[in-house]
């Protein structure tokens, strides 16, 4: 693994304080906040520690608060109910005494049943792509210091986009966007770390494409943004160490709110997983 994976991978290794309370760790230079993606997949892994022999099938999250990344995150997990056919958990995560975030999931064992799916967007191979992470360097060589700090850092995502070269330029765009990711190097064969990996995941470049139409990005002056909640829906197994095609679309903004939709195919045009995510966009008020 690489330096970036495996410590996001060790970020990930909860301890158990009680029976059903955990505490999990931010690594160092992730930024002043914490990154959704992190609350997500940690509250997940603090859910499966209660589980036995199910798979998480769907989770749905609110974002509470800003994360503190210099302090520890406690996770408290309610058994909600161990049932017949479904097990669900709820997960609380806490800094210095309030709730930040949490998170639902419901858990069943593998079943055959109906299936269908919808195909895999048309676009480029991830082979045609060029790494986001080198396209970002070459834009951070203009950019101040500490957003180089901040941007520069490597990543355990390997991302591959079409959308990349235009994602620093003006002017309104679709709202809709691809691109290819997977872990930078192999995670091995843990299914459960497959999927909190991939949940991790699943909050990055959503909001992004719900700013496209309206010719701003993160680092415009006077724009505001956040992830409010996350909802996610697990299809089929995925390996993470391969390529998956994530599909967003944002059908609608309004109320200082977007709204994401996101599909994630494996590169054989398996649907693995589908998102649904609604973000705080709105311009701040000028002072005074």
């Amino acid at each position: 693994m690489t330096d970036a994976v495996q410590t996001l991978v060790e970020s990930l290794q909860l301890e158990r304080l009680e029976r059903n309370l955990f505490r999990g760790i931010t690594p160092d230079g992730m930024g002043p906040r914490i990154f959704g993606g992190q609350v997500i997949s940690q509250s997940l892994l603090a859910a499966y520690e209660t589980v036995e022999d199910r798979i998480c099938h769907s989770l749905h999250c609110y974002f509470i608060r800003p994360g503190d990344p210099r302090i520890p995150i406690v996770f408290e997990v309610d058994r909600s109910r161990d049932g017949g056919s479904f097990t669900t958990r709820r997960v609380v995560a806490v800094q210095h005494g309030e709730q930040i975030f949490n998170l639902a999931a419901s858990f069943m064992a593998p079943q055959d049943g109906f299936e269908h799916q919808s195909d895999m967007p048309a676009g480029p191979h991830w082979s045609e792509l060029p790494d986001e992470a080198e396209m970002m360097r070459e834009f951070l060589k203009t950019a101040p210091e500490e957003m180089k700090k901040w941007v520069g850092r490597e990543r355990p995502i390997e991302m591959r986009s079409q959308d990349a070269r235009s994602y620093w330029q003006g002017g309104p765009k679709p709202p809709v966007s691809q691109n290819w990711f997977r872990c930078r190097t192999p995670i091995g064969d843990d299914a459960h770390m497959h999927q909190v990996i991939l949940a991790y995941a699943s909050d990055m470049n959503l909001l992004s494409t719900g700013m496209r139409p309206h010719g701003v990005h993160w680092q415009t002056p006077g724009f505001q943004s956040a992830s409010l909640d996350h909802a996610m829906w697990f299809h089929k197994p995925a390996d993470f160490n391969q390529w998956h095609l994530y599909a967003h679309e944002s059908p609608s903004a309004s109320g200082g709110r977007g709204f994401i939709r996101g599909s994630i195919y494996a590169e054989d045009g398996t649907l693995v997983a589908s998102v649904a995510q609604e973000g705080l966009m709105r311009m701040r008020a000028p002072a005074g």
